[in-house]
C-alpha cells in the first residue's frame, strides 16, 4: 500500500469510529450501483426513438377580443341635461 492509503485510513477510522466505516462503506457501495443503474437507464432512453411530435391544428382558434371599456361616468349635471331638464344657472 501506499503512504497516502494509510493516511487515510486511519484519518477515516480516528474521524468515523470503526463501527461506522462498514455502513459508510456500504452505503457508497450502494450509491454507486444506482448511478452505474441511471446510466443504463439513460443510454437506453437516448437511443430509442422519439415519438413523433404532434403537427400544430389547421386553422388557429379565433382571437378573443378584450372587452370593450366601460365610458367615463357622466357628472351630475350631464345626466340632468340628457333627462331633458336645463341646469339652473
Amino acid at each position: 500500500m501506499q503512504d497516502w492509503m494509510i493516511v487515510l485510513l486511519i484519518g477515516g477510522v480516528v474521524i468515523f469510529g470503526a463501527a461506522k466505516l462498514p455502513q459508510i462503506a456500504r452505503n457508497m457501495g450502494k450509491a454507486q450501483g444506482e448511478f452505474k443503474k441511471g446510466l443504463k437507464e439513460g443510454a437506453v432512453d437516448e437511443e430509442s426513438p422519439a415519438p413523433p411530435a404532434v403537427a400544430p391544428p389547421a386553422v388557429a382558434p379565433p382571437a378573443v377580443a378584450p372587452p370593450a371599456a366601460a365610458p367615463p361616468a357622466a357628472a351630475p349635471e350631464q345626466v340632468q341635461r340628457a333627462e331633458g331638464d336645463q341646469p339652473s344657472a
